[in-house]
């Protein structure tokens, strides 16, 4: 299941997307227009400008923007970032990988086998969506309802 903090960190990323040509948007607007507390959006967004996909500004006019155009901002990063493994087994992990501790065999673990399929497969879609993708998804939603 998605966390509430990668959830909130793509929110605050599609806002800002929408927004980029915008002076920086301060933390209390995003908060109330994504209906995210405003402390914990305050870490996400540290965390997200560290990893230098954010710029912020202090003082008047300040706030945050993109650092990176929302065509280069790739879910599969963002989830690394907010939740750390994307692989639902330690041993299906490609960067986080590791022995789990009661299996016998790797090689022939149906378990494992199952998995490292289904965390390419994911893989796969994160490495190929974008917050621009999600900013173009939600116009093409709102067009049709």
């Amino acid at each position: 299941m998605l966390s509430k903090k990668t959830k909130y960190a793509i929110k605050a990323l599609v806002i800002l997307g929408k927004n980029k040509d915008l002076p920086p948007m301060q933390i209390s607007k995003i908060a109330e227009e994504e209906r995210i507390p405003k402390k914990f959006l305050e870490q996400i967004l540290l965390d997200l400008r560290n990893a230098g996909y954010l710029y912020s500004k202090k003082g008047a006019g300040g706030g945050y923007s993109l650092n990176k155009d929302p065509n280069e901002i790739f879910l599969v990063d963002i989830l690394r970032i907010t939740d750390g493994p994307i692989a639902l087994v330690p041993c299906a992990s490609h960067k986080f990988y590791h022995k789990c501790d009661e299996c016998k065999q790797e090689t022939t673990c149906g378990i494992r086998d199952v998995f490292v399929d289904l965390h390419n497969a994911a893989l796969k879609i994160l490495s190929e969506t974008s917050i621009s993708d999600i900013i173009n998804r939600e116009k093409v939603l709102i067009f049709n309802n």
